[in-house]
């Protein structure tokens, strides 16, 4: 990228001055793209393994039994009330 930025300015200009201070120009911002974006994951890395430790705290908390006791009973019964329109519906399907 460089060598392209140089040698475009050289076409364009047709001074050695510019293309210095343009190419260094060029590698500063580079620089500061190629730094900015480590910081950016590095960033997100962290929020990402604070997302994970919430979701296993959230699953210690399930382990511990801090859900209520009647949740499986509710699940329990919904999927009962499912079961018949499963069969429904895979009965509609075959011919």
């Amino acid at each position: 990228m460089l060598c392209s930025t140089a040698l475009t300015v050289y076409f364009a200009s047709h001074s050695i001055g510019t293309v210095v201070v343009t190419t260094l120009t060029c590698s500063l911002l580079l620089q500061l793209a190629y730094f900015a974006s480590v910081l950016f994951l590095i960033w997100r890395s962290g929020c990402v393994s604070r997302a994970c430790q919430r979701a296993e705290h959230f699953d210690s908390c399930k382990e511990v039994g801090s859900e209520p006791p009647y949740l499986h009973e509710v699940t329990n019964e919904s999927a009962d009330l499912l079961q018949p329109i499963k069969w429904l519906a895979i009965s509609l399907l075959l011919p």
